[in-house]
């Protein structure tokens, strides 16, 4: 969650300017969000096999998605990766609507690049903020279709599986549709509390900004 939250900050200011080569980069940077979650994890599983191409690049030899270790955090990195995209448009529409005026008179009163950005730039943010944080938070509580293209629960057992992978392992593998259904519930209410609790505590922060 705060991967792609911070990285679609610095590339939508990055991508803020005006010219054919930033609307394509814009694109660019889009794409996965609108591949499907299949055939991004079929990409990323052939680039980090053990014969991949990540690690062939790195001249090592990695178990990235067989390391119980590591494959939590290599799942975790491709959602983040997939979910960039949305957190740059999100934060780019933001950026679009920030009054140049207060920037240039900041500029006039003295204040470099970065104050500019942690005074101005980043408060007005604060709902883009709002909308990434609860976007994210509820992706990965669903996640489920990278899990099981990529690990399929494992590596060992249950190292990367999720509530909802189990949810509908449970109900459509093992048949148990009562406890899948409870679970499924279960989750909702978690969902549904935890997105309250921060969309409380972000909310309160644009009311105090």
């Amino acid at each position: 969650m705060i991967v792609p939250n911070v990285a679609g900050v610095g590339v939508a200011v990055l991508l803020d300017r005006t010219g054919w080569l930033y609307r394509v980069l814009r694109s660019v940077f889009f794409i996965p969000v609108v591949l499907s979650s299949v055939v991004v994890s079929v990409v990323w599983m052939a680039m980090l096999q053990d014969e991949g191409l990540i690690n062939q690049l790195l001249g090592v030899r990695v178990g990235w998605l067989s390391d119980p270790d590591l494959a939590l955090y290599s799942i975790g990195f491709i959602i983040s990766w997939q979910m960039l995209g949305f957190c740059s448009v999100v934060y780019l529409a933001a950026l679009q609507g920030v009054p140049q005026s207060l920037l240039e008179a900041a500029s006039i009163d003295g204040a470099g690049t970065w104050t500019r950005f942690r005074k101005i730039t980043w408060p007005l943010l604060a709902p883009a903020l709002t909308t990434n944080t609860v976007m994210l938070l509820i992706t990965g509580f669903k996640a489920y279709d990278h899990i099981q293209v990529l690990t399929a629960g494992g590596p060992g057992l249950g190292t990367t599986a999720t509530v909802a992978f189990n949810v509908i392992q449970i109900g459509f593998t093992a048949n148990r549709t009562g406890e899948s259904s409870a679970m499924a519930i279960l989750m909702l209410v978690i969902i549904a509390t935890v997105s309250g609790i921060v969309l409380r505590v972000l909310n309160r922060r644009e009311v105090d900004l």
